[in-house]
Order: structure tokens, then sequence, then C-alpha cells
């Protein structure tokens, strides 16, 4: 009975340090594709993101934002010449999980509890 308890305890241990294994440097730079969907809508766009500027095309129309890297996960990025007010909020990206082409993340305007999800494909260059 010891000995059951004991490999209980050991493989409860070895499942609890379980680390999704995020490579977010792979994704600071590149040419990107992403989708984020909300309700019953998907919204695509594609962007350029360099260590401090990302210049997004959707549905046409070009928009740049300087970026702010917080760690190799985070950004805080705004837009350069918004044209309302919600542009001009800054918004915060967090990458959740990455693979080898992509990376899933959640972002938030700045103060804002309110999350979204999405997901940005690199494309080559």
């Amino acid at each position: 009975m010891k000995q059951t308890l004991l490999l209980l305890l050991i493989l409860i241990s070895f499942s609890s340090c379980y680390n999704i294994e995020r490579n977010c440097k792979d994704y600071k730079t590149g040419l990107f594709y992403s989708e984020v969907k909300t309700a019953d809508t998907i919204y695509k766009s594609t962007f350029t993101r360099t260590d401090t500027l990302q210049v997004e095309i959707y549905k046409g129309k070009i928009d740049s934002s300087n970026v702010r890297w917080i760690n190799d996960c985070e950004m805080i990025y705004n837009t350069i010449n918004p044209k309302n007010i919600a542009e001009r909020k800054d918004v915060h990206l967090k990458i959740l999980t990455t693979t080898d082409s992509s990376y899933t993340f959640e972002y938030s305007y700045v103060g804002e509890n309110t999350k979204q999800r999405g997901v940005a494909y690199k494309r080559k260059q």
C-alpha cells in the first residue's frame, strides 16, 4: 500500500510540472497572417513586424503601430496616427502557445479585462 501511494505521489508531482513550451523569440519579427474570431465573424489581416514597428493590412487599409516588448512573449503596441479614440488606446498582446509555424495569442486594450484570442501564422518572406 505504501509503495502504491508513493508511486502515485511521484506521478502526480511529475504531471504538475508540465509547462507549455513557447518559442516566442521566433515571432518577434517577420511577415504574418492572423485570424481572430469574435462571435460569428472571423477577422483576417496580414502584418509585418520588426523589433519596434508593426505594419498591418486589414480590409485594404494600412495601419502602423509602434511596438514595445515587455518580455519575449508580451508586447504593447500603439497606433502611430490614430484616427479615433479607440485607436489612441495601447494594446497589450501576449503569446500563449507556439508551434513551428504559428502562435496563439490574446490581446486587449491596456487596462481592460476583456480579452480576445487569435492565431497568427508566420509567412515566408
